[in-house]
C-alpha cells in the first residue's frame, strides 16, 4: 500500500483518524507490511510512528506541526486498563543553549507543537501483546485559555531556570502541568548549554513533557462533554 499524502483539512485527517479507531496496532501494521516489535522499551517511538505513517504526517522531527498543511501535531497516548495515560507525553526537545535567552511563549516550539492537538488514544496494558492493542477514537484539542495559562506560566518559570545557568537544578518535579526531563537514547549523550557563570557547559539533553494528569483532565473532560 503507497503512503498516504498528508490531509489537506483538518476535517480529512480526522476522517482518517476515526477510519482506524477501533483496528489492533497489528492489523494497522499489516496494511504496511511492517513487523511489530515484541517490546516497546527499545521501540518506545514506534506506535506514533505507525500512526504518522498511517495518517500522513509529514513534519518528521521539524520545529513544526507534524501536519504541516493543516498545523496540527499527533500526539498518541497509551492508556493503562483503567483508561487513565500510562505516563507524561513528550512535546519538544528544550533549547538548552544561548538561543534559549530572549525567547517568548508566543514564539516558543511548545506553544506551536500545542496549538492543535490530534490525541490517539491507544491501550497501553501491559497484559496486552503489542500487535493486540486498539487504537481509540481521535480527540481534536486546542488549549482553553486556562490550560494556556498554566502551560505558560510553567514554560516561563523553567526557561528562567535556563537562562540563568540553573539547569542542572532542573527536576521532572517542578511545573504543574509540563515538565522537564533528560531525553537521549543515553546518558551518554552530552549537550552544551548555559553553565551559572554563564559560559557553556556539558550536559544530557532535555525535553518538555506533559503531566499524565494534565492529559487526563483533558481526555476526561473532552469525551465527558462530547468536544
Amino acid at each position: 500500500m503507497n503512503h498516504p499524502s498528508p490531509p489537506a483539512s483538518v476535517e480529512e485527517l480526522m476522517a482518517r483518524a476515526s477510519a482506524i479507531a477501533g483496528l489492533r496496532l497489528g492489523q494497522l501494521a499489516q496494511r504496511w507490511n511492517i513487523a511489530v516489535p515484541l517490546d516497546l522499551r527499545r521501540e518506545k517511538g514506534w506506535v506514533g510512528q505507525l500512526l504518522e505513517l498511517a495518517l500522513g504526517a509529514s513534519a518528521s522531527s521539524l520545529a513544526e506541526p507534524d501536519f504541516q498543511q493543516i498545523g496540527v501535531e499527533l500526539k498518541t497516548i497509551p492508556l493503562n486498563a483503567a483508561g487513565r495515560p500510562r505516563e507524561s507525553t513528550y512535546v519538544c526537545t528544550v533549547p538548552i543553549q544561548t538561543e534559549a535567552v530572549g525567547q517568548q511563549w508566543e514564539n516558543s516550539w511548545v506553544r506551536r507543537k500545542l496549538a492543535t492537538v490530534l490525541w490517539m488514544p491507544v491501550e497501553g496494558d501491559d497484559a496486552l501483546a503489542i500487535a493486540d492493542r486498539r487504537i481509540g477514537n481521535p480527540l481534536l484539542w486546542s488549549p482553553s485559555p486556562e490550560e494556556e495559562a498554566l502551560l505558560r506560566n510553567d514554560w516561563e518559570e523553567l526557561m528562567e531556570m535556563i537562562c540563568l545557568g540553573q539547569i542542572e537544578s532542573i527536576t521532572a518535579s517542578l511545573g504543574d502541568v509540563l515538565q522537564i526531563r533528560p531525553k537521549a537514547a543515553s546518558a551518554s549523550v552530552r549537550g552544551r548549554a548555559i553553565g551559572a557563570d554563564g559560559t557553556l557547559v556539558l550536559t544530557n539533553p532535555r525535553g518538555f513533557y506533559l503531566r499524565s494528569r494534565f492529559t487526563a483532565a483533558i481526555l476526561q473532560r473532552s469525551y465527558a462533554t462530547g468536544r
